[in-house]
């Protein structure tokens, strides 16, 4: 696996915010190595400290101000574009991977790698995408695949993550799902629920059947499944109440 973790370069870059919001995304997953070619000026009272969040520690005020010669000249350079070839007539922007793809390739080079984006208006030319060594782009609707500077830099980042950094851990479902004792304890409470509701007969298998699929495919949590137990014991409890004091209403006098 890499053990080099990405570059990322910046070319002509026409808005600061562009540049804090890139950063930012650089630290949010682990990067720190930002490279700009021909930036505009970044005031630290400016915008683009404005958006970087806490990469104005580091990220930012650290950024390097290179040619794109040097880059192209010491970095395995993957350039990043909406607009691609269609095939290999054209091959200037053709082939080219997905970020996923990407990612799945860079587990196996260790080297020096660069992430090259263009300027927000109109990207990379076709002269500088030629000098670099891979293609990279987001797929999206072909209605209107060009996404935001700042936008492109975080998608490709995110996919990017597992070399990276290491991830904040989420609640793992299945050490987190409620007991099977208290999933069919819930089923039998939806049972009662169903009686004391006066669901017709006919309907009641099937309706137990269809609740028993959702909860199982939404696996719920051992908080999730108690705080529905109490809302079916507290309904299903009134409900019955009612009933007996009906029961009672409709009883012949006794006297």
């Amino acid at each position: 696996m890499t053990t080099e973790r990405p570059a990322v370069v910046v070319v002509d870059a026409e808005t600061p915010g562009n540049v804090g919001t890139i950063a930012r995304a650089m630290k949010n997953f682990g990067l720190s190595d930002l490279k700009l070619v021909n930036p505009p000026e970044l005031d630290p009272g400016g915008e683009a400290y404005g958006f970087a969040g806490h990469a104005r520690e580091d990220v930012l005020p650290n950024a390097e101000t290179v040619t794109f010669d040097d880059v192209v000249e010491t970095h395995h350079t993957v350039g990043c574009t909406a607009i691609t070839g269609e095939d290999s007539r054209r091959h200037v922007r053709f082939p080219f991977k997905t970020p996923a793809e990407l990612a799945d390739d860079l587990r196996t080079v260790d080297t020096q790698t660069a992430l090259v984006f263009g300027r927000e208006g109109r990207g990379l030319d076709n002269e500088e995408l030629g000098r670099l060594d891979e293609v990279c782009s987001i797929p999206a609707s072909a209605d209107y695949p060009v996404l935001n500077l700042g936008q492109a830099a975080t998608v490709l980042l995110y996919e990017l993550r597992e070399l990276t950094t290491e991830e904040t851990q989420l609640p793992d479902v299945e050490r987190e799902r409620a007991n099977e004792a208290d999933i069919e304890r819930f089923h039998g409470f939806v049972a009662d629920f169903l009686d004391a509701s006066g669901y017709k007969d006919v309907k009641r298998e099937k309706t137990r059947r269809l609740v028993r699929r959702l909860v199982g495919r939404a696996h719920p949590t051992d908080r999730e499944i108690h705080t529905l137990l109490g809302v079916f014991r507290r309904a299903t409890g009134q409900l019955e109440h009612r009933q007996t004091l009906l029961d009672e209403y409709d009883e012949p006098d006794r006297w």
